[in-house]
């Protein structure tokens, strides 16, 4: 068997293995939902029986739990979130095609903000291990991670928005002045991390024998740094990539409320408190998908960087 038909085995392989995850997503998600206090129609002002007796009958809340489960499976299937609870005549799938776009942007920015500034800053640091730069920069970079992104956020505002006045504190246009604040706040503390791991890996790379090979044979350290070392020593990186561009979109949930952002997590947070069942279980399954995607990406990428990993029938 070939290299690439092997590959091919595999990712099929892997693209099967993810249905019972998420199948078990959808599952857990829906029955903690119900299990939960409260129902979608409850407020303050306590509504007639009539009329929230038909308001449980039109969303089928009314009909035993299990056959609500095997519904819900059905419009999953057609890709189908059904209509929102709370926000009157708008469906799920409108409100993520609305909002996705906002936390996908601040996320993936985020994260390419962290990887460019971190891998550089990490080899910067093991090129010239145990001398002040690294000691400077992993001091700096271990409190980026001990800082939390929701403690960053209103020092930056504070700073570049209300004493500056370079940025806007809040709000969302699609500029340019409207991104650097949630995107440099969502960074800082993964930039860190990367930091620190592409240190460990690059000072690993660099007392490997290849490396003595390719000093021993005059090429200059600009060229054994980018030719030979950097793709090894980048592979851990690529690991945390996909957990961590994950995380980063989908964890975004206080920076948006912070900074006022219209993205999903403003959405997964109103629903929650609402009980809008549909809503939240939209929004898990659409985070739950964009982190198995990405994980399974990431694999693809590690073995496509990593000439050892071979898919044959001895893998």
């Amino acid at each position: 068997m070939t290299q690439d038909s092997g590959m091919l085995k595999h990712t099929l392989r892997r693209l099967l293995g993810l249905l019972p995850t998420l199948l078990m997503l959808i599952t857990v998600t829906f029955f903690m939902m119900r299990m939960a206090p409260g129902g979608p129609f409850d407020s303050e002002k306590l509504l007639p029986a009539e009329i929230e007796a038909n308001l449980n009958a039109k969303y089928h809340l009314d009909e035993p739990l299990l056959r609500q489960y095997f519904r819900y499976m059905g419009q999953i299937a057609v890709l189908d979130f059904g209509p929102s609870f709370q926000y009157k005549d708008w469906s799920v799938n409108e409100l993520i095609a609305q909002s996705y776009p906002v936390s996908l942007t601040v996320g993936g920015l985020a994260m390419l903000l962290a990887f460019v500034l971190g891998t550089t800053l990490g080899i910067a640091a093991a090129l010239r291990q145990n001398t002040r730069v690294d000691y400077s920069l992993m001091g700096i970079a271990m409190l980026g991670i001990s800082v939390p992104n929701f403690v960053i956020a209103p020092i930056l505002i504070l700073l570049l928005a209300v004493y500056a006045g370079w940025l806007p504190a809040g709000g969302w246009d699609w500029g340019i002045a409207s991104m650097v604040l949630p995107v440099v706040t969502l960074a800082l503390p993964v930039t860190a991390y990367i930091a620190r791991l592409t240190r460990g890996s690059m000072i690993e790379v660099l007392h490997s024998n290849f490396i003595r090979t390719a000093r021993a044979k005059g090429l200059p350290e600009s060229v054994v740094i980018r030719r030979h070392a950097l793709k090894p020593a980048i592979l851990p990186v690529i690991s945390f990539m996909g957990p961590a561009t994950a995380g980063l979109i989908s964890g975004s949930v206080v920076i948006e409320r912070i900074f006022s952002l219209p993205g999903l997590g403003s959405y997964f947070v109103t629903g929650a408190l609402n009980r809008d069942y549909t809503l939240v279980m939209g929004v898990v399954i659409f985070y739950g998908v964009l982190i198995i995607l990405l994980n399974f990406l990431v694999d693809l990428i590690y073995a496509w960087l990593n000439p050892k990993i071979r898919y044959d029938e001895k893998y």
